[in-house]
């Protein structure tokens, strides 16, 4: 028993003996076919929701802009268009008003679902085109007049909705009918489909750049938006870590204070066991170990520009003084009281995480002064109660030329104040005067308070 081998390159013959067609064609066929399909899908598919045109905006009459102008050319094209059918082209009067209608009414529909619109008039169109062809002599054909102005109107809709592949779906649509069209038109007839095509490729196409240059431009907006949160938070974190920076002075010298007391007391202390000397012992070698530990992290969070003066002792109440001495030198007719915190028993009671809290402060409040309101006569006073010191920066109006007080500096505006205050569990207040000016005011616990978490 024998059996034949088809080689594997050889192509299949069908049964009736007809060779099959090559395998180059059918690629092509099915290439073609493919494209149709995506076609139709780009046609069929909206760009978006069922949003009608100018639907975001905040004002009502904005909104019902699209309705009325739809409204104005609907009212407008049925009478004119079955008036025309009627007696130029001699279409009996019931069905120049339905052609009349259906070719102009979905302009309405056009606001919202523009896509479907274009569906029924683009078929309204063409059937319409068909029934005149037999009495078009001397008048307009395959489109008429006010088929054109319409259509026209419609595309500039779709347009704005809809994407550059369904666009462009939506001209080759309007080419191939109204090529196809003419050619049954009478021979005497005024050519109207070069028109069409013409002026409906110019609509979607002015249509087409408005609506990417909007899109890029809401993107911007959009992009703009997102980088002025990185913006911010970026701020936040490096005026804490400049924070950070600044406090490990205040927590080095107590974590110091208690090396040298644990390592002394066997020495000052009489009559200490054996036990006690050691456990001593251990709680210095602990304070140490945690001294190391932050001169580590000092070093992670020092910037690699970071300059020399943030080694130098950290300032408090005792250097305000100064402060405005140089911010009167600069311009600024400054005035500092603080009638409580004269003496250096006050100051040193106030804790250092608050003595240079209070310091920053009033710096950055000055410089905002200096920066945004320059002239401007500045009071500061700096006071204590039971169990806060109240930090009180008032300017007046600016006597030169005034800019808007900066939100997010890079350490001395707004954020550094509300981080500073966060820092020690205070309240701040700032804003402007109702006569003119800016106004700080900061509340700083004196004693143990939870600051809140971010």
């Amino acid at each position: 028993m024998s059996t034949t081998s088809t080689a594997p390159d050889q192509e299949p013959r069908p049964p009736d003996g007809k060779a099959a067609p090559p395998g180059g064609l059918r690629r092509v066929f099915a290439t073609v076919l493919g494209g149709l399909r995506a076609a139709g899908a780009s046609l069929a598919a909206p760009a978006g929701p069922a949003e009608p045109l100018l639907g975001r905006s905040s004002r009502r009459w904005v909104r019902l802009v699209p309705y009325v102008i739809a409204l104005g050319f609907v009212a407008t094209l049925i009478p004119v268009t079955t008036q025309v059918l009627s007696n130029d082209y001699g279409v009996p009067g019931g069905l120049a008003g339905a052609l009349a209608v259906a070719q102009a009414a979905p302009l309405v529909l056009a606001v919202s679902r523009p896509l479907l619109a274009w569906g029924i008039v683009i078929v309204a169109d063409i059937v319409g085109a068909i029934v005149i062809q037999g009495s078009a002599s001397h008048h307009a054909a395959p489109w008429t007049p006010m088929v054109i102005v319409g259509y026209l109107a419609l595309c500039f809709v779709l347009s704005l909705r809809e994407g550059r592949r369904t666009v462009l779906g939506v001209w080759l649509v309007t080419v191939v009918s109204g090529l196809v069209l003419d050619m049954f038109r009478p021979s005497d007839s005024q050519a109207t489909s070069v028109l069409m095509i013409v002026l409906s490729g110019g609509v979607l196409l002015f249509g087409a750049l408005l609506r990417e240059r909007g899109e890029a431009q809401r993107r911007l907006v959009e992009q703009e938006t997102i980088n002025e949160a990185e913006r911010s938070r970026r701020t936040l974190l490096e005026e804490r870590a400049r924070i950070a920076r600044e406090l490990h002075d205040v927590v080095a010298h107590h974590m110091s204070v208690i090396t040298v007391q644990a390592d002394s007391a066997p020495y000052r202390l009489q009559g200490l066991t054996p036990e006690a000397c050691e456990e001593f012992g251990s709680i210095a070698a602990g304070a140490r170990e945690s001294l190391g530990e932050m001169r580590r992290l000092l070093a992670v969070l020092r910037s690699e520009d970071a300059s020399g003066g943030e080694r130098a002792p950290q300032p408090g109440l005792g250097r305000l003084q100064q402060l405005v001495e140089a911010t009167v030198r600069g311009g600024v007719p400054a005035e500092l009281s603080m009638p409580e915190l004269t003496l250096v028993g006050e100051l040193a009671d106030v804790p250092p995480a608050v003595d240079l809290s209070a310091y920053r402060i009033v710096q950055e409040a000055l410089a905002n002064v200096v920066r945004h309101a320059p002239g401007a006569r500045t009071q500061i006073s700096v006071s204590k109660d039971e169990d806060a010191l109240l930090v009180i920066v008032v300017n007046g109006p600016a006597g030169g030329h005034a800019s808007p007080v900066e939100t997010t500096g890079t350490g001395h505006g707004l954020i550094g104040m509300h981080e500073r205050v966060r820092l020690v569990g205070g309240t701040l207040d700032v804003g402007p005067l109702p006569g003119g000016g800016f106004r700080v005011a900061a509340r700083l616990p004196l004693g143990e308070s939870d600051s809140p978490s971010s």
